[in-house]
């Protein structure tokens, strides 16, 4: 047999093999739909999510698309199904859209809306989108939405005091008859049955709203509804908190100690986010969970909250993997001082170009964080959520383009960075730029460097945290080569190679090690 050979991969954003070897043993869904490999001696290609035993080095090949795997004599894998990848051929359109619709369903996309509406958002027919999902998931838009709104009310009744009431609109339900039917239908039982079974279980691993203590948002007093995130272990708390604390924006984000607090809003609804690491601290067997204090005026839309704040934290990461392979490449010492280091993302994607155009570190008076400050207090819309350091919401996009540059003049943003921010406002309101995670990252970095003001180390920081992308990497940060012990920026780009694909969680212990 003759092999076909065709020329080395070469992506976009990941150029050498060795990145695309580890990427592929981390299985990260990040890297889902970037490249596919071949496997020589099966003449089968998967993508990098593939759950089948790993193959040896010496027997792949990458590929930049299943075209070309295929051009060069190889079939597709039947378990992780290549054709379901992500990608951004005009091949790959509908498993591209039923990716994006599910993602949204996920978080909330259906609650109270119908199938329409979100087919209109995503630019295709209602038609065109149940079709696409049929195909690629085997469930409609609506039983998939069904079945995430069960599975949160499911979680709420064994974990929180919430009436069933409360669950059935916190879930996503319109009415409670809804609810009661949908859920004695999928669980053969009521949801009172459920509540009762898990009240019998002691308190072990159940975790009740907290006593009242504070005004909630609506005004009235009632206490903070407490739910948990799990995440893969070790992580590296106190420095996420420290990374968000030096960048939190002074009104709307808070640090207390190991405790992250925030104001938010969600689909026009307002209040507090509180997050703290529950590791340790109650004996016992070790949790590896975040405890997460909402506002009851949250509940509603829990769906997409809990979405978001698993993305600001990056708790679906897998450290083990990303700490194995930075500390092969060389930085051993960073890792086993903060094993499971994440890297912070955002709630919002334009709360991340707040944060780092107006960061200290590039902020160029001599009091960047009164600066911040001064932007949050005028442009951020107020909110009496009864604490005394969270008064502001995040500005909007919106907000800050109805102040115009000259606005922001005013507030002390220099006049640079002011029309840079307008530029990111306007790209934001045409629907032409899109800051969330799974935008591709090549055709976003290229948009916000079109923008003048906006350097090549700004448009990285805003890839790293908006789109969440693990091996963004600003390699003319100057603090990234002081702390590296390099020279230039070229000199960092060659060391940094040896911790592609992730750069950026290399960059967080950097970071970390000047800062402490």
């Amino acid at each position: 047999m003759v092999l076909v050979r065709s020329a080395p991969y070469q992506h976009p954003v990941l150029r050498r093999r060795k990145a695309l070897e580890r990427a592929l043993n981390a299985r990260d869904p990040r890297f889902d739909g970037l490249f596919f490999v071949g496997i020589i001696t099966t003449r089968i290609y998967c993508r990098p999510v593939c759950p089948a035993r790993v193959s040896y080095t010496d027997h792949r090949r990458f590929f930049n698309s299943a075209a070309a795997a295929e051009r060069a004599g190889y079939r597709p894998c039947l378990r992780c199904r290549p054709e379901l990848a992500p990608g951004r051929a005009l091949i790959d359109a509908v498993p591209r859209l039923a990716d994006a619709a599910a993602h949204r369903i996920a978080a909330g996309a259906l609650n109270g809306r119908g199938v329409g509406a979100l087919a209109n958002e995503l630019g295709v027919s209602e038609r065109h989108l149940r079709r696409a999902l049929e195909r690629e998931l085997g469930v409609s838009p609506v039983e998939l939405a069904q079945t995430h709104r069960l599975l949160l009310a499911k979680r709420l009744l064994a974990d929180t005091t919430l009436s069933v009431t409360h669950v059935a609109y916190a879930s996503g339900f319109q009415s409670l008859r809804r609810f009661n039917a949908a859920f004695r239908e999928q669980y053969r039982m009521p949801p009172s049955a459920l509540r009762a079974r898990a009240a019998t279980n002691d308190g072990v691993g159940i975790v009740r709203a907290n006593p009242p203590r504070r005004e909630d948002a609506t005004g009235g007093t009632s206490g903070l509804v407490r739910l948990t995130l799990s995440y893969r272990p070790p992580l590296a708390w106190d420095s996420l908190v420290r990374h968000l604390g030096t960048f939190a924006a002074p009104g709307a984000e808070v640090v207390e100690g190991t405790r992250y607090g925030r104001t938010v809003r969600v689909e026009g609804r307002t209040g507090l986010v509180f997050a703290d690491d529950a590791a340790g601290r109650r004996g016992g067997a070790r949790k590896t969970q975040l405890e997460i204090d909402v506002s009851p005026s949250l509940v509603p839309v829990l769906m997409p909250l809990l979405v978001r704040l698993r993305q600001l934290f990056d708790l679906d990461a897998e450290p083990a993997v990303i700490d194995a392979d930075l500390s092969r490449g060389g930085l051993g010492a960073l890792v086993r001082q903060r094993p499971g280091l994440r890297l912070p993302g955002a709630l919002d994607g334009f709360d991340a170009v707040l944060a780092t155009v107006l960061s200290p570190s590039r902020a160029r008076t001599s009091s960047p964080d009164r600066t911040l400050a001064r932007v949050v207090n005028a442009l951020g819309e107020p909110i009496d959520a009864g604490h005394p350091a969270l008064s502001r919401l995040m500005p909007t996009w919106e907000r800050v383009l109805d102040a115009k540059a000259r606005g922001l003049m005013t507030l002390g943003v220099a006049e640079r960075t002011a029309r840079g921010l307008i530029a990111i406002a306007q790209l934001l309101s045409a629907g032409t730029l899109r800051l969330e995670p799974g935008s591709d990252v090549a055709a976003t970095r290229r948009a916000l460097l079109e923008i003048p003001g906006v350097s090549d180390r700004v448009a990285t920081l805003i890839l790293m945290r908006a789109l969440h992308w693990p091996d963004a990497f600003p390699e003319t940060d100057k603090r990234l080569q002081a702390a590296a012990d390099v020279p230039t920026a070229g000199a960092l780009v060659a060391r940094a190679e040896r911790w592609q694909p992730w750069r950026a969680y290399a960059a967080q212990h950097l970071w970390a090690a000047i800062a402490s």
